[in-house]
């Protein structure tokens, strides 16, 4: 992809992702996509498409960098001397919050089942890294289901309780999964 095309698909991200932090993906058009970003109807079909198309895109981008396994120095956070899966989690968690301002837009209604869908696949290459399949009793694919879903299911609320930090969450997250019931 060239310089302008890059350009041009970083409008309609930006566009999109402004027009989630004030409404909810279902009620978004592909017109107002296009109006916000400035392009004709041609150049957005010629990047996407449809909407779905472009949601799985953006998906794509964001989860490509924050599940990146090269953890490397970055303004927000530092992570490059640590590999544990707290780490990880941690590092999700903080790139996850440099999207909350529309992540809540993407994690209801029908745009949250394609938001999942990729978060979940994502997730499962994490977490099938690092637990041992003999760590339990119960088979590991209910293991790490389990444990893809509750931590889907915490970022999910945390769009919604955001007074959280990053490390809080891992916190949460570590403490509920962690432990067992009594």
């Amino acid at each position: 992809m060239d310089r302008r095309q890059r350009k041009t698909r970083q409008a309609i991200y930006n566009a999109f992702t402004q027009l989630l932090k004030t409404g909810s993906y279902s009620r978004i058009t592909v017109q107002e996509i296009i109006d916000t970003a400035d392009i004709g109807r041609t150049t957005f079909y010629a990047h996407f498409e449809t909407k779905d198309d472009l949601l799985s895109s953006l998906c794509s981008e964001i989860f490509d960098h924050v599940f990146s396994e090269d953890l490397q120095k970055e303004k927000t956070h530092d992570f490059s001397d640590h590999h544990d899966t707290r780490t990880m989690i941690t590092h999700v968690l903080y790139h996850l919050q440099e999207h909350m301002d529309y992540l809540p837009g993407l994690v209801a209604g029908e745009s949250g089942e394609i938001f999942m869908h990729f978060f979940k696949q994502h997730l499962k290459d994490l977490f099938s890294a690092v637990l041992p399949e003999s760590a339990y009793n119960a088979p590991y694919d209910y293991v790490l289901n389990h444990m893809i879903c509750d931590f889907a299911e915490t970022v999910r609320w945390w769009t919604a309780n955001r007074q959280y930090s990053p490390e809080e969450i891992s916190d949460f997250f570590f403490e509920t999964t962690t432990h067992p019931l009594t």
